[in-house]
């Protein structure tokens, strides 16, 4: 990932930002829970402290276990928290590079005469391995709160914009499979079969390259 790209923390320009979010040096990397689990299929708890030392590490944490899983996005139920949190490390179609983390987002409602479906490819960390093709649209705007409860606003277009909706779809309960047919659904169920030996295999050894201690456990899931 260049450093020279142009990148937005917390939806604000910045100059010099490093490969990897900072918070990451202090992270760990945690189980991620697969689809089925009870705790990805609810809504999460709004988050209500803010700068505490425990919400500090959870962040690191978070940012470290999605680097390690090579993920654009990663909500808090992915790690086994019940909370309204995701951070996000991801690209738009511009190459522009968004980083940061947001508590208690909402997405701001799109006029229907405004929306614009994209259909691409889709995957997600607590599926691990496939992806399918899913409409989204081309611009999202989340509104929430900082670590400190300040709050912040983040913009998204085109695949930084489905980041966004994939994650705040997490914190409902939702993941991008139950926006699937039946058939679609069953057709990725059996792909993830096949792949997640292989896809938790890759994230164990991303943790000894990267030097993030890893918590997974032995399945890597």
């Amino acid at each position: 990932m260049s450093q020279q790209r142009s990148v937005r923390l917390m939806g604000r320009p910045v100059d010099g930002f490093p490969a990897f979010a900072p918070e990451a040096a202090t992270g760990r990397a945690l189980r991620i829970t697969v689809v089925g689990e009870e705790i990805l299929h609810r809504p999460c708890r709004a988050a209500a402290d803010f700068g505490t030392a425990e919400l500090t590490q959870l962040i690191s944490d978070m940012f470290a276990t999605m680097y390690v899983a090579k993920g654009a996005g990663l909500a808090a139920n992915q790690v086994g928290v019940d909370l309204r949190l995701f951070v996000y490390d991801c690209l738009d179609d511009e190459g522009e590079r968004h980083v940061g983390h947001i508590l208690n987002p909402v997405l701001d409602p799109i006029d229907a005469k405004l929306r614009s479906p994209v259909e691409a490819g889709e995957g997600c960390l607590s599926v691990p391995g496939p992806r399918h093709a899913l409409a989204r649209n081309d611009k999202t705007i989340a509104r929430g709160v900082d670590s400190s409860g300040e709050a912040v606003v983040i913009e998204g277009t085109g695949f930084f914009a489905r980041c966004l909706a994939h994650e705040a779809d997490h914190l409902d309960g939702v993941l991008y499979v139950d926006r699937l047919t039946e058939a679609q659904r069953l057709s990725v169920h059996h792909e993830m079969i096949e792949m997640r030996e292989s896809v938790w295999a890759g994230r164990r050894e991303r943790a000894i390259a990267l030097g993030i201690p890893d918590l997974s456990g032995v399945d890597g899931g």
